[in-house]
């Protein structure tokens, strides 16, 4: 059964919309990263600064940032959604959702509210935060019947949530399916990773010599999947749990090869077939060090890849959505050329890990673009790749 991506909605730091977020992608742009000590740890932060849409008082329980977001990037494909509901029917329509913190960030302002005031602020409600809650507030807001839930697995949620999304329509639960994830910025996340002394002390350096840790970015990236042809297949998902440890990856890189050799298995490609490699790229030395070992033995060192987390931050439960959402974009651009997502670091290349062949600022493919894959990697050995194609 082939599946499609038939449409695509986004806000990240690169941008509220897909003709900005490519343009900006394309040029290398890292201006929406900046400093930001708002969250209690002062650091680089890559901020979303659109106006986001109100939330409805009838849906006052949802009424927080990441739900906000999920609105915005949902107005960008309504009309494929309504279109979709009118085909098939609204108790067809799934929502599956991923996310780390969904809108923790509501909780951490009301509880400063109670520490000042002795009392939560009226308009709190525990919903805000409730993991499942943007599936939840997607499905009110469209009224649609399906299956409706969020998949948490720390950096990989997005691209799990793509995973049970194919999977209902595979089953005959739905007939399309609005996939994607939301993570929001936060004090849990920010402070977290400053405990892990994983918080870069400047700009984010993917794959660099002197990296030294991630910049922490918000996003939200929306697809509408279904069985109705349109412009990107869904091809093939990888995914393996290696349980090396709670934050660490593993050195060997042993799953994570296995992870994007069973997408590529999945998708019925060669490592040769892919013409870009969104990598996950997160800027510590041992993220890069594992994911230098682990594509270049199943790439070797001639794929075309980058880390698009030097522009966008590391978006962390939305980051494989997001990031799938920029290989989408390249497979819909109309160019000859293939302009490619540059691996931007302002740092000099680290020799001492295995070749890889990062893209540079106004590289292309020389070609049409045809198939892209993407890597995402969670605490706990949580690994995903997806391999997508233009249709």
């Amino acid at each position: 059964m082939t599946l499609y991506l038939n449409d695509l909605g986004l806000l990240s730091a690169v941008g509220n919309s897909k003709p900005e977020v490519l343009k900006r992608l394309l040029a290398g742009d890292r201006s929406g990263l900046a400093s930001s000590d708002e969250f209690g740890t002062r650091c680089m932060v890559g901020a979303i600064t659109a106006d986001l849409p109100e939330i409805e008082e009838r849906y006052r329980i949802y009424n927080c940032r990441n739900n906000r977001l999920l609105l915005a990037a949902l107005a960008q494909i309504e009309p494929t959604v309504n279109a979709m509901k009118a085909r098939f029917g609204a108790d067809r329509i799934g929502v599956v959702l991923g996310t780390s913190t969904s809108g923790v960030r509501n909780t951490e302002l009301a509880l400063d509210y109670w520490s000042d005031q002795g009392v939560l602020p009226d308009q709190f409600h525990y919903k805000q935060q409730q993991m499942g809650a943007g599936a939840d507030f997607l499905a009110d807001v469209l009224d649609v019947q399906g299956p409706a839930y969020t998949v948490s697995t720390a950096c990989s949620s997005s691209g799990k949530a793509l995973a049970s999304a194919r999977r209902l329509i595979r089953q005959g639960l739905c007939d399309a399916v609005i996939v994607g994830g939301a993570d929001s910025l936060c004090e849990l996340t920010i402070n977290g990773f400053a405990a892990l002394e994983s918080i870069s002390t400047g700009l984010c350096k993917p794959f660099g010599l002197h990296r030294d840790g991630i910049n922490i970015g918000e996003a939200v990236s929306l697809f509408v999947l279904s069985k109705e042809p349109g412009p990107v297949i869904l091809q093939g998902i990888g995914a393996t749990s290696d349980a090396y440890h709670f934050a660490a990856p593993d050195p060997d890189a042993t799953d994570v090869i296995k992870a994007m050799q069973n997408a590529l298995k999945d998708a019925g490609k060669t490592p040769a077939q892919i013409d870009y490699l969104n990598l996950h790229g997160t800027a510590t030395v041992l993220n890069d060090a594992m994911e230098s070992k682990a594509v270049n033995a199943v790439f070797g060192p001639k794929v075309a890849a980058s880390s698009s987390k030097g522009m966008t931050g590391h978006t962390l439960g939305a980051a494989a959505a997001l990031e799938l959402a920029f290989c989408w974009l390249l497979l819909t651009q109309d160019d000859e050329q293939g302009a490619l997502i540059p691996n931007v670091n302002d740092d000099e290349p680290d020799t001492a890990l295995p070749a890889l062949n990062l893209v540079k600022k106004n590289e292309t493919l020389g070609r049409r673009i045809k198939t892209c894959q993407s890597n995402s990697f969670a605490f706990g050995g949580n690994n995903l790749s997806i391999v997508v194609e233009r249709a």
